[in-house]
């Protein structure tokens, strides 16, 4: 059970690495690049290029637009450059926000000193590494790169499991040697504890889970707006 409920805890962690799709029924199949001069567009349909003017270029190639189609593309690279950041720093903010909460459960439950802080530490700088995979940060902006999505979901579910047996172990460990200092039935105490730290964690999940699937849905609505103002755009400048 203590097993189950921390899975459950880290889990949530890695959700924020995989962007949150809750099985969207729309699913990017282009990489985005954004800098200060552009926006480019890249996959099934070219290299599609916006600057913040609204001036298109298509494989290289300047397109001439209608005013419509020009604020059709002032307002799509508008959207990118707002969506892209936004489930970036909202991605973010929940893996630290469950790092933090799962800290504090630690600190109560086994000590400051505990090794499982260090743990989710580490888990924590390597999930935002595989974010920063799917959301490149570069000097001059940011790149997305779409194929990323699906390894880094396998890869940091993969970090997610490798860390829950190092926390379990050292959990055992620090309780053994703490109810062993202390006299008693060990035993009896381990379990008890367990129970008290698997209670805690999924008090922490049953906190955070509505956030999280609010924050999934949302970010479902934004990629399937954002594929809408595409299509309508390459209709407008394939003309």
């Amino acid at each position: 059970m203590i097993r189950k409920a921390l899975s459950t805890a880290l889990l949530l962690m890695a959700a924020a690495q995989a962007q949150a799709d809750y099985q969207c029924s729309v699913k990017p199949q282009d990489d985005v690049i954004i800098s200060p001069q552009r926006v480019q567009v890249v996959g099934s349909n070219g290299n599609l290029e916006i600057s913040p003017q609204g001036e298109v270029r298509v494989n290289g190639q300047s397109v001439t637009v209608d005013n419509a189609a020009r604020q059709q593309a002032i307002d799509y690279q508008t959207a990118l450059r707002r969506d892209l950041p936004w489930v970036d720093n909202g991605a973010t903010t929940r893996l630290e926000r469950g790092r933090a909460a799962l800290d504090n459960v630690i600190v109560e439950k086994l000590g400051p000193n505990s090794n499982v802080r260090h743990r989710l530490s580490t888990l924590n700088g390597q999930l935002k590494q595989q974010m920063n995979r799917i959301i490149e940060h570069r000097a001059d902006g940011l790149t997305f790169h779409h194929q990323a999505i699906d390894n880094v979901r396998a890869d940091g579910e993969k970090l997610v499991q490798s860390t829950l047996g190092g926390i379990m172990q050292d959990s055992l460990n620090e309780m053994g040697s703490s109810q062993t200092a202390s006299g008693g039935n060990p035993l009896q105490a381990i379990m008890g504890n367990l129970g008290g730290l698997q209670q805690a964690v999924q008090a922490e999940w049953n906190n955070q889970e509505q956030d999280f699937q609010n924050f999934g849905h949302e970010v479902c609505n934004r990629v399937t707006a954002l594929e809408s103002q595409r299509k309508a755009l390459m209709k407008k400048v394939s003309n």
